[in-house]
């Protein structure tokens, strides 16, 4: 039964953020009419959102803790700034129900759900326990929290391995440990522990029977006040390292019309067992026969959000501030189709030859793409240091295609455009990514990047690398001759040749 609600205009958003996300709730805002509060730490007093909201507040030293983690901090500058709602992004203080709580007794929309929904989905028992419920399918596993270790044994022998032991509080693959022998259970149940307790102040863990070649599917879903919940469709996010998600696309490659359906009805069906309102994501497993559980629910903006809207056509921030105001959807299900292919790629300052090693730094140079089909959500320019306290994605880049091929040849067409200088990037690991069979066959799972390691790792001169290394032989070749005429015109004794002009001389013979 829908709920009675009165429509109250947001005139004035705080974005509880940094980097790109905020940036891009800033455009609909301003789109939208509404003025945009910024706050900024220590090492974010240059960042560009400073520089692209109405009006920017320091809240304290670079440690998130200090800054964007500060809930007095923030709340605090909202009423300074006479701010009447909070967008709090992803990561930070986007899934805290403390925070959200805050807000509604200060008299502050938090564009978002209610602090109740972000508790019942926030634990993952509990949320298991509530789509059992609803009738939503589970991988099989334990239904309480586990905190004894020979309960935990006595768990998983009956579940059967393989297993996977998850923290309960927790997410981003922090507390997670695969389980494919008996001797192992105790010490990686001792580490999942250990790493769920410092990372989220919780030691408990949940046991799930593994699944063999996982796919990972989500369901973004839009829930108003009045009771109405549809689902714009699933993005794939199998591409993965560490459980941390590198490429997104939809629609998904694996699924076919009746699963689609089927996945929608149930991610519509989760939404509205915790009484949802605001943007979510319903996070499901599936293996290669199609069969789907449900894994967790992010009670949040997604990262990989952009690809949704490219194929759906929803502004998903415009909605979700529509509902913060208490407005209807303007849609029914039935009125949202998928038109075309949409991908999106994570560029990470990341020394992809180092382990992936975060690789801060100072950018000296950036190109980015552009042409029919190509967005590019970023944060940095040139000079910009890309700060050491937080995590080191530049940018997103999302292409839209007719077709997934064309999608795909889009992208390589960006990523070869793309250039950054002055730190490491993943750009190129990307690149071989769209040029892997495996992608582009769209038969790929969680696995996809260990599978074809030797290949995204491969040497070898690529095109864009000869046209870049052509650049500086020009380049070099250009400086040797104009310093070479000013030694002509000086004396004999100054024309030997220099140790770099050597080396540059070696360079470009090689071209």
């Amino acid at each position: 039964m829908g709920k009675a609600m009165e429509h109250k205009p947001i005139r004035k958003v705080l974005i509880a953020n940094r980097g790109e996300i905020a940036i891009r709730i800033m455009r609909t805002c301003r789109e939208m009419g509404i003025r945009t509060v910024a706050v900024f730490s220590e090492a974010d007093r240059t960042a560009m959102h400073v520089r692209y909201a109405d009006e920017a507040y320091h809240i304290g030293p670079a440690p998130s803790s200090e800054s964007y983690l500060n809930i007095d901090k923030i709340i605090g500058t909202a009423k300074k700034s006479g701010a009447d709602a909070i967008h709090p992004g992803y990561g930070f203080l986007s899934e805290n129900a403390t925070f959200s709580r805050r807000c509604r007794e200060e008299g502050i929309t938090f564009i978002g759900p209610s602090p109740e929904s972000i508790e019942m989905m926030g634990d993952k028992i509990s949320a298991r326990k509530r789509m059992i419920a609803a009738g939503v399918p589970v991988v099989p596993g334990t239904t309480d929290r586990v905190t004894d270790e020979a309960e935990a044994i006595r768990q998983i022998k009956e579940i059967g391995l393989p297993v996977m032991i998850k923290a309960s509080a927790g997410g981003g693959g922090r507390g997670m440990r695969l389980v494919h022998k008996e001797s192992e259970i105790a010490s990686l149940l001792r580490s999942a522990r250990s790493e769920a307790k410092t990372a989220f102040g919780d030691d408990a863990v949940y046991i799930e029977k593994y699944v063999d070649s996982p796919h990972h599917v989500e369901f973004q879903i839009l829930s108003d006040k009045h009771g109405n919940t549809v689902h714009l469709f699933e993005r794939e996010c199998s591409v993965q390292r560490r459980h941390q998600k590198v490429v997104e696309e939809t629609p998904s490659p694996l699924l076919n019309p009746e699963v689609r359906s089927r996945m929608g009805e149930c991610a519509a069906a989760a939404a509205n067992a915790c009484n949802y309102s605001g943007a979510g994501t319903i996070e499901f497993i599936m293996d290669d026969q199609r069969n789907f559980y449900f894994l967790e629910m992010n009670t949040r903006l997604q990262v990989e959000h952009p690809i949704t809207e490219r194929v759906v056509g929803v502004d998903l921030v415009k909605e979700q501030i529509h509902i913060a105001e208490g407005k209807p959807l303007p849609f029914k299900q039935e009125d949202l189709k998928q038109n075309g292919h949409s991908i999106e790629c994570r560029i990470i300052a990341e020394d992809t030859d180092n382990n992936f090693m975060p690789n801060p730094g100072t950018i000296t140079h950036i190109t980015e793409p552009f042409g029919f089909g190509v967005r590019c959500d970023s944060y940095v320019y040139e000079g910009y240091t890309i700060p050491i306290h937080y995590d080191s994605l530049i940018s997103k880049l999302i292409v839209w295609g007719r077709t997934r091929e064309e999608a795909i040849e889009r992208m390589r067409r960006a990523l070869s455009e793309y250039k950054i200088t002055g730190v490491k990037t993943t750009i190129r690991f990307l690149e071989r990514i769209m040029e892997s069979e495996d992608f582009r066959s769209g038969k790929y799972n969680t696995h996809f990047i260990e599978k074809n390691s030797a290949f995204l790792h491969a040497d070898g001169i690529c095109e864009k690398q000869i046209e870049d290394i052509a650049m500086i032989a020009t380049f070099a070749e250009y400086y040797t001759r104009f310093e070479e005429s000013k030694i002509t015109n000086s004396t004999p004794s100054v024309k030997k040749e220099t140790n770099w002009k050597r080396q540059i001389r070696k360079f470009t013979s090689r071209i």
